[in-house]
């Protein structure tokens, strides 16, 4: 498999949207951010970089497992899953979309607790559904970024935790 595989460490950007689509199969889009810290040595202290903001597309049980962890706005995440790159017109302007379709998403521990429930698996992706997910995904495009640049300062605000004095990383979840 040629897939691009990606891992993104962040928060939960805006409340996630789960649906069954006609064909029974669940479907979970949610919107995260991110936002790397650099640590600047003229200033001797942590700073920000602009956050970056993906759609997620989470199909069958991970959707539903999604929906019933009550995931929600602002929770600490971390996602893997295969990078998609989508192309779509906005104002008579061809622009781009970077997309995880998802394999995994957890909360991020260093942050929390969490607890597993297991449960059962369910069955196959359909092109329809791929259609309709790319259709609850597009959603995001129209939404503007106010509503996650406003979350993303005020997870930053209260982001003084005793880690930072460690070794920053290339993505850091803001929490």
């Amino acid at each position: 498999m040629n897939d691009a595989l990606i891992t993104v460490i962040g928060f939960v950007a805006a409340e996630p949207h789960f649906e069954v689509l006609s064909s029974g199969t669940s479907l979970m889009s949610l919107r995260i951010g991110s936002t790397p810290r650099r640590f600047d040595r003229d200033l001797g202290q942590w700073r920000d970089e602009d956050p970056m903001f993906l759609t997620v597309t989470c199909w069958r049980s991970l959707a539903t497992n999604l929906q019933e962890s009550d995931l929600k706005r602002g929770d600490p995440v971390i996602v893997t899953g295969r990078l998609r790159i989508r192309e779509y017109a906005k104002d008579g302007q061809m622009r781009f979309s970077a997309q995880i379709e998802a394999t995994t998403v957890g909360h991020d521990l260093s942050r929390g607790v969490a607890r597993l429930q297991r449960s059962q698996r369910s069955s196959i992706n359909l092109s329809e559904d791929r259609r309709q997910a790319d259709d609850l995904a597009d959603r995001w495009l129209g939404a503007g970024t106010d509503d996650a640049e406003e979350l993303t300062s005020q997870v930053t605000e209260g982001s003084g935790d005793a880690d930072e004095a460690a070794e920053p990383t290339e993505i850091r979840a803001v929490a």
